[in-house]
């Protein structure tokens, strides 16, 4: 689906027209420059590849300069491709924050934060509500069996265990946009997004 690469600024709460509390993340959609159109003849498909926030020419190689020099456009930090848009784009146009429009709905992609090795509870929500008494005084919050002994002697791939959390690529769907500013590049939405402030999303349509 088309969309735009933006990066999180933080989560505030606005009012509703009916005076409700909405919790919401503000985004720094774009503007984004289109750096390689694909095309079903050339690569197979049809694809827009786009750039966004800026990177110094001295931390670049040659390849990628010369890259963006063909697009008449600064250097990129980020590079996406999109499928799916519907109207026609030429190498170095810009794709703003008005690709998006009040009361549509997103789905935005981006890296968890990492927590790190943590246990089960935390991990998997297991109750942890281990029997308190009896003389048990360290197993409340432990995974209990992992499997059976004997047969089959083994244990079973899958089994939910303590072990490293987040830092993953995570996709929250449905998100409603309830405010767009143009004039900012600014895009706020409804609900959290996955990452750290300053962290790139990628919001599709």
């Amino acid at each position: 689906m088309s969309g735009l690469i933006g990066k999180k600024i933080g989560m505030t709460s606005i009012f509703d027209e009916n005076g409700k509390n909405l919790p919401c993340t503000v985004i720094q959609a774009g503007p984004c420059v289109v750096t390689q159109v694909r095309t079903q003849d050339l690569d197979g498909y049809d694809a827009l590849q786009l750039g966004f926030d800026e990177k110094s020419a001295k931390k670049s190689n040659k390849a990628a300069q010369g890259h963006f020099k063909k697009a008449n456009t600064s250097i990129k930090r980020k590079l996406v491709e999109f499928k799916g848009f519907e109207s026609e784009h030429k190498l170095g146009d810009t794709i703003g924050v008005d690709l998006f429009s009040e009361g549509e709905f997103v789905d935005i992609t981006g890296t968890s934060k990492g927590k790190g090795f943590q246990g089960v509870v935390k991990r998997h929500g297991f109750s942890g509500v281990g029997q308190a008494t009896h003389g048990q005084h360290n197993r409340l919050r432990a995974p209990g069996s992992i499997g059976a002994a004997s047969y089959p002697a083994r244990v079973f791939k899958g089994m939910r265990m303590a072990g490293r959390m987040g830092n993953e690529r995570v996709t929250v769907q449905n998100l409603r946009v309830l405010k767009v500013v143009p004039e900012k590049n600014l895009l706020v939405v409804k609900g959290c997004v996955p990452g750290h402030k300053n962290s790139y999303i990628l919001i599709s349509k």
